[in-house]
This record gives C-alpha cells, structure tokens and sequence, in this order.
C-alpha cells in the first residue's frame, strides 16, 4: 500500500501541483522596499517576527508600553510560523499550557474585532496579501505559495513595515473544526479522561465519546481499534501566518516600529543590565530585549556579551500535503490526533495534512545554522513510512490520493517539553520566548500575553514557573545534551505519560558521593534539575525488570517496596540522601547580612546563633519565590537550604535584591556539601554513639544546628529536622567526607534496623503530616496566610520585609483560597485509580478547585491529596472569602479521571486532631524541600 502511494508522490515531483503550491513570490507583490535608518533607541527592542514575536509586540502596545521595535532578520512570519500545520489545540496535560492555548483559540477567534481587520475563512486559492499604497512599504505572504525564498543577503535593505489597516485584508483562514483524541488502550483512555476533566473545570468543553461518535464526527476513520475518544469542539485550525501578520498589523497600529531584513548581532549588557542591541543597520539603545528568534534563540543568547543560556535544539519535523478528496473534506472537518499512531490529521483544503512524532526523530543544526529564513529541507520518505503506514491504517481510503509534497521543517524542541519563557537570571531586561515543542501555534497568543505581564507588572497573571527560563541552569546547555534528550523529547509528545515517568537521557550527569554505593545496593534513581535522586531501593529478592517496566495509573508495583520503608522510618532509623537540595552561604563583614535577610525572609532571622528558621522570600504580592531553612551558623553567617529547582531562581533573585556592598558575599556551595537525612526514632541513638555526644532532646532541642564530628569527620552540619515531621537529623556532610560518613552510619545503625530509603518514602510522609512543598503545593501566586503559615511571618514585628503590605491587606479582607487536606473515604487502593495531581475538587456539588500533590498514607491507610479550595460564587463565578467555617461545612469530592470519591477535608494533621493540639516542632519542621 505504501509503495503505491509513493508511486504517485513520485510521479507528482515531475507534474505541476507542488510547483504551483510553492512557486516564488506572487506578482501582485506591493511596492518596492527602500532602505530606512533604524531608531537610535526605545524601550524594548524584540527579536523575532513569528507568531512569538508579534504577540509580545501585539500585548506590550495593549498594556500601554509604545517605545517598541521590533526586528527580523528575513521577512515577517518566514520562520517556522509560516512551516506550522496549523492545529490549535486546548488539550494539554499542564494547567498553564491550557489556559495558554485557550486564550490563543479566543484571541485568534475574535482576531478582527481586536485588530480591526476583516478575517475570513480560507478558500484553497486564497492568498494572503498586506496590500498598501506606493508610499508604504508591504510585507506579502502568499498562502498558495508558501515555499521559502533563497535570498541574496547583500540585495537586501532594511524596511520599516508600515500598514495601513484600510488597505490591509488579512485572510487568518480561522474555521472551528473542533479536535478528535483516539484511544486504541484503556490507559490512553484514561489518561485523556484526566485531561478532560481539567479541561471541563476551566470552562474548554470537551467530551469523552465512542468509536461510533467517532465515525460519526469523522466518517473516512477506521475505528474498529478504538476504545474510545475525547472531542474537544472548540478546537480550530488556522494560518499561523497570518495570524503573525494581523498581531504585527494590530501593534503597528499601537506605535510598535516594525522592521524588516535586519540582523541582531548581540545585545549589550553593563553591569547585568541590558542596554542595547548591535545590529547589522547598526546600534538601538533599550531597557529590554525580548529574544522570540525561534530557532536562533540559542545561537543569539550565546552571543551575548554576557551570554544567556537557552536550551533549545531543532528536529527535522514531516507531514505531508494532499490535493483534495474526490468529494474534498468539508472546512469544519474535526482534526484527529492519533497519539497511539503517532499522527495528527487534518482537512487542508479539502484533501489531507497529515503529520506526526516518530520514535526516531532526526536532530539538525547541533553545529548551528546560518539560515536567513528556514527552508525546506530534503524529502526523507523512509524515515516518514512508519507514519504513512499509520495514516493509512487509519484512513484506508487514502490509498491512491494523489500527493502535493512531504513538507520537512525544523521545529525546536527543550529538554522537559515544555516551552521557555521569563527573564534572565543573569541578565536584567533580557525577555526570552522560544521552544514551544511545536506547538506555537497553540501558545502564541497566551505565551505573549503573561510575557508582556511580566515585563509590565513584573509578573504574569498566572504562576508560570513551570515554563520559567530559571528552571534551567547551565547544565542544560551541552549542545551534546541537547541533541540526545530533544531525540527522546519528540517521541515523549504523543507517547502516553504515565504518573512518574523519568527522562533516560543526559542521565547521571550530577550524583552524588555516594550515586555507586546507593545504586549497587538496588537504588532506583529520578533526575531533578540534573542531579540524581533515590526514589526507593529495590530488595535483592524483587523482580527488577518487572519493576522498570511497571507503569500505570493503578496502585504501583513499588506499593510495598515503599510501605516497607516508611514503615522503617516511624519505627527504627531511615536513611535518604538528599544532596541535591540547594545549599547558599550568605556571610558579612558587619551585621550586613542580617539586616538584608530580614528585608528579604519574611520570618524573623534575628535568632541566636545555631537556631533554624522556616521562612518564604516573598514576593510583593506576598507570594513565595522561595520556601526555605536558614540556620544562623554565626553573628554574621547564614546557611540557606532549599529546593533542588531553586539552584538558578534563588540565586537570581537574591543577587537582583541584595545591595552591591563588596562586605556581603553570598556563595553557592550546593556541591561542597552531601546532605545525608537520618529518620526515625532511633536516629538519635545512632548519632549518639557516633559523636559521642547526647542527641536527646534535652540536649538537642527541635531546629537546632551544631558543627560535630560523626566518626572521623569533623565539621558535620547536623541540624534537628527531618523535612518530614518524624524525629531524626540532617547531616551537611562536607563532600570529601560522605562516603566515610555514610559507612559509618549504615555499619552502626544495624543493630538499630537502619535501611536505605528515598523520595518516594518521603512524599508520603511529608503528605500525611500535611507538609507543603514549594513548586508543588506553594508557588508564586501563593501566600502564608492562604496555607497555615502565619506563625512562620513577623507581621506583628513592625518589621518591613518584601510582601509585608500586600499580607497586611490580606489579613484584612480575607483569603480567597485555603491549602487544604483531604483523606479520600471511599476509594479502594488495590482496584480504583490512583489521585496523583490535578485532580478537580467537588465541595458541594461545584467545583472549587484542583489537587497539587497526593500520596497514600500508609499510617491513615487512605490517600491523602493536598490542594487548594476556592470559594466561587454560584451566580457570577467570582472568588469570594474561603473561611474555615466555608471550609468544615463542606462535603467533597476528588474527581479522578471522571469517577468522583467522596473526601473528608481537613485544616490540621490528622495526627494533631487525635491529640486535640497541635505541637510547635510539627509546625515548624514542616518544612518545604524536596520537589
């Protein structure tokens, strides 16, 4: 069947229709470009004039910033845009990547009453013009032309792009054809019923229907595989393109400068601050630079006088053109994802576009590139088998449907699939939004917006930092990095995720002392921000193979494996080495370093020396950027612990707060130090025979920090907390001295029932005891007083600290959410599906929010979820006050796949509500490390 097929693709490259698809520039091109001189300077200056680039301009000018320039080094919408299979898609596995894709779908909808530009629907002959008069320079794009242009760079001229919207009609060729997901297994099924319950509870309808539904929506489909679907009928398909042009034409409107056919040579930087841009027309001074260059982006934040790491990395991405069927498919025809066939069908003028993520993709550019504009690259008709093979299967009447071209451009892809956007950490001014895992299309619209949020209000609307450039740090940035995990990357797009999956490559890159001690007695290891971490330890007598292989959304294979070890950490002595949390050092001259933590830290640091601290760095809305423990090691040094992710974000931060005073230093020494985690009631009695000191709480109080000797080591760091709320100590144990130590710990803590455990154990521990992490349960739209933690703020110290107004305020008119825990009551462990995140919260009936983490409790011997509720208002949908009496008067539910489970909802620990109190030490050892 192929081979037939093929026969007529071959039979095509010798006739007319790929060549009338991708002639050169149409004739009716406007008037000739002149060379202008660039401005001297602006505001912000943006690299990039795809879909990211315009709708960052397009944002910006709405929020009323005008000083902007915008520069492209080819021709509007040439990149990748003009490339993309123009598929907007709502159905995505992040909250933040729906919301994104939503408001896209909506903006473009509704695309010329914004713009003032008439949108209409696309007819297969349509050509999209900016048609201006003699005096005004015109950007063209030709939709039945679309094949790139070689340009001769020393021809061209820079040209300000100029529109008049009375002389513009801009054809977005927006049809709402809705989109159908298939399921050929019940774990594909499943996995789309979580994502059709977000998508229900955010207002994107969506459905789960039968293959017959899906013969109906879309009859040339064979369904006899299927075992169900999700359509989401909002979904549409558009030009990327001219959508690019229409936001470039709404912010030319607005007073952007637009500029054409000009090169960026590198941004200039003094002192950690952007202030320029060098050009090819020469130099414009800005605040702000905006790096939306796609493909490029890598190449130019390199490039920099203080370069800016962006991992990014290009794939070959195919799909192919049809003409149109005998009777060509209708224009609202549904778009079909096959994720289980690895493709994505849609109708293109009235015939087929059909692409997909093959298992083995093809990385391009790891050297770099020179391209002006991306062009289409070479036909590869072995590699796009496997897809055609699955298209035909699929849709068998295809089989002699004459084929136009195999379309093969670059599209960029980031090592976690999820696209970059934010600042800098290291550059002050520079913006960045790029690698969007090709789906552009779908995140334009809302990626500029929170973008243009950000450099505004100095934050988005939305808690992003699940797609922040400081997620990254410059481990990240191995070109050999890049190349293999963006080969996994791809594939990941359509293969089904099942709850704590892990990466496979760029593995083992940041360990431990002790990863091969760990891993030869049967570690299993996940990957944060580089660094390997235990999830549990396999005994000798498990099936390890059986065990790698398991995944599913059911109770787990490593349920016992892990029962065994929390078991082993509440009744004898557990240890979890943790030593990729990140670990700063803030020392000063004077008393520096204490009046400029206090002024960061939201909780009173002034304690004496070896006390530890549990504090937020908030920021001004009160929302923690950090979640931390600062033991006071000396009159004028500090010991700063917190989350593995935290490494570049804090950092940043700090460095963006603190004075420029050369008698503080702050220093990063996550790598001098292995964090060893003892838990358990006989903790004490191991490190009391190995130090040779009493450790009992009479002479170790709670939160408490003291330099020791543990075996022949001297200068441990041990420190009464366990960042679960069960006794035992952290040990910071120099790193030349880990592997002694640890030896030493594991040889005397036999008598004592001493075993390896890991995160795994720990999540459950840390849920039971209601502890919150931060990147999890707390971010930076989250505050102390809407989580329990007024007793970790210095409100009523008369202290100023960033974010004390805006809890000040809060305190006043209430909080609109309450971190919550729930204990699910009627839910079988052994045959129902597990909560794992996510899950949409039922309080009466209606929806008042969605889970952010869950474990089950081997204690309670229930589930637990931790999450947020709301208070929405039955009329108009608007938050209202969340009080604890709106709380305990509620019945609840947690949806889980679309099965609700009834849900006691709890403000405090079960295990203080037994003791009708709650103690100090498990409010303050609770806390938040170890996303």
């Amino acid at each position: 069947m192929f081979y037939r097929l093929l026969s007529v693709v071959r039979r095509q490259r010798t006739g007319r229709g790929w060549q009338n698809w991708s002639s050169g520039r149409s004739g009716a091109s406007a008037a000739e470009a002149h060379s202008v001189a660039l401005p001297a300077q602006a505001q912000v200056v943006i690299c990039g004039g795809g879909i990211m680039g315009t709708s960052v301009a397009y944002h910006l000018s709405k929020m009323g910033w005008k000083d902007i320039v915008l520069l492209e080094q080819g021709r509007l919408a040439a990149g990748s845009t003009r490339f993309c299979a123009g598929i907007l898609s709502t159905a995505r596995h992040l909250t933040i990547e729906q919301k994104m894709a939503d408001y896209s779908n909506k903006l473009y909808h509704q695309l010329e009453q914004e713009t003032g530009i008439q949108t209409v629907i696309s007819t297969p002959n349509t050509r999209l013009k900016l048609m201006a008069p003699r005096s005004r320079v015109t950007c063209s794009i030709d939709r039945a032309n679309q094949a790139p242009q070689h340009w001769n760079r020393e021809s061209l001229h820079v040209r300000k792009i100029v529109i008049d919207p009375s002389m513009i009609k801009v054809v977005s060729g927006y049809i709402r054809t809705g989109s159908v997901f298939l399921a050929q297994t019940q774990d594909r099924l499943i996995s789309l019923k979580r994502i059709n319950s977000r998508l229900n509870v955010i207002g994107i309808p969506s459905e789960i229907i039968s293959p017959k539904k899906v013969a109906e929506l879309h009859p040339l489909l064979n369904v006899h595989d299927l075992v169900g679907a999700m359509h989401v009928p909002e979904d549409a398909v558009v030009s990327s393109a001219d959508v690019a042009l229409a936001l470039a034409s709404a912010a030319s409107q607005n007073g952007v400068q637009i500029y054409d056919r000009t090169s960026i040579l590198h941004v200039m930087v003094k002192k950690g601050q952007v202030t320029g841009v060098e050009t090819d027309k020469g130099q414009i001074e800005c605040q702000y630079f905006v790096n939306c260059a796609g493909q490029w982006a890598y190449e130019l934040g390199l490039s920099n006088e203080e370069p800016v790491s962006i991992p990014l990395h290009a794939c070959e991405h195919f799909y192919l053109l049809t003409r149109p069927l005998e009777t060509p498919l209708r224009s609202n025809t549904p778009t079909i994802v096959d994720a289980d066939g690895r493709i994505y069908i849609r109708n293109w003028q009235g015939g087929i576009l059909s692409g997909g993520f093959e298992k083995n993709p093809k990385p391009i550019f790891t050297e770099g590139k020179n391209q002006l504009e991306i062009q289409n690259l070479q036909e590869d008709w072995d590699h796009f088998e496997p897809l055609l093979s699955s298209l035909l299967r699929r849709m068998p009447d295809l089989e002699t449907l004459e084929i136009l071209k195999l379309v093969n451009c670059p599209e960029t892809f980031t090592p976690d699939m999820r696209c970059i956007m934010g600042e800098s950490p290291s550059v002050q001014g520079y913006f960045v939004l790029a690698g969007m895992n090709s789906a552009g299309l779908s995140f334009g619209g809302g990626a500029g917006r929170y973008l243009a949020e950000w450099m505004v209000h100095g934050y988005p609307s939305e808690n992003t930092w699940e797609l922040d450039l400081k997620r990254f740090g410059a481990l990240q940035s191995s070109r050999t990095f890049l190349r293999h995990r963006v080969m996994e990357v791809m594939p990941l797009l359509y293969d089904l995720k099942v709850p704590r999956w892990d990466f496979q490559t760029g593995r083992q890159l940041r360990t431990s002392p002790l990863y091969d001690r760990l891993d030869a007695q049967g570690a299993r290891w996940m990957e944060k921000h580089g660094f390997e971490r235990p999830k549990y330890f396999v005994p000798p007598d498990k099936d390890l193979l059986a065990l790698e292989q398991s995944k599913t959304f059911y109770k787990p294979d490593w349920f016992d494996i892990v029962e065994s070890e929390v078991k082993c950490c509440k009744e004898a002595v557990c240890v979890i080495d943790m030593s990729s949390f990140t670990k700063f050092e803030i020392t000063s001259t004077g008393d520096q370093a204490l009046e400029v933590l206090q002024y960061l830290f939201s909780n009173d640091l002034d304690v004496p020396v070896g006390h530890i601290v549990h504090t937020g760095m908030l920021n001004q809305g009160g929302g923690y950027e950090n979640d931390c423990s600062i033991a006071r090691l000396g009159k004028r040094s500090f010991f700063m612990i917190s989350p593995t992710d935290q490494q570049v974000h804090c950092w940043a931060w700090l460095k963006k707060h603190m004075p420029e005073d050369s008698n503080l230093l702050l220093e990063d020494v996550t790598w001098k130090y292995t964090a060893l985690n003892l838990i358990g009631p006989r903790a004490v009695d191991v490190l009391s025979e190995l130090s040779y000191a009493p450790m009992t709480p009479d002479h170790f109080p709670s939160l408490f920090c003291k330099e020791m000797s543990v075996g022949y080591a001297n200068g441990i760091r041990v420190m009464s907390m366990t960042h679960t709320g069960e006794p035992g100590f952290m040990l910071y144990i120099p790193i030349e001295y880990a592997l002694h130590v640890y030896n030493e710990v594991m040889s005397v803590g036999q008598k004592y029932g001493i075993r390896n455990a890991g995160y795994y154990a720990l999540r459950s521990l840390r849920i039971e005891k209601f502890f919150a992490f931060w990147g999890q349960d707390l971010n930076t739209l989250t505050t102390p007083l809407e989580c329990g933690r007024e007793s970790r703020v210095k409100l009523e110290k008369g202290m100023d600290f960033i974010g004390r107004d805006a809890l000040l305020q809060q305190k006043q008119n209430g909080v609109y959410k309450r971190l919550t825990m729930f204990i699910l009551d009627d839910h079988d462990t052994d045959l129902d599906l597990w909560p794992w995140w996510g899950e949409p919260i039922y309080r009466n009936g209606q929806y008042a929010g969605k889970t952010t983490s869950s474990a089950y409790s081997y204690t309670l011997e229930r589930h637990v979820c931790l999450g947020f509720v709301h208070n929405f208002s039955e009329d108009t949908g608007e938050e209202q006050v969340v009080t604890t009496d709106f709380i305990n008067r509620g019945e609840y539910e947690i949806d889980i796949a679309g099965h609700r489970f009834q849900a006691k909802a709890k403000l405090y620990p079960v295990t203080s509500l037994f003791t009708h109190k709650r103690r100090k030490d498990d409010v303050e050892l609770s806390d938040l490390h170890g996303k």
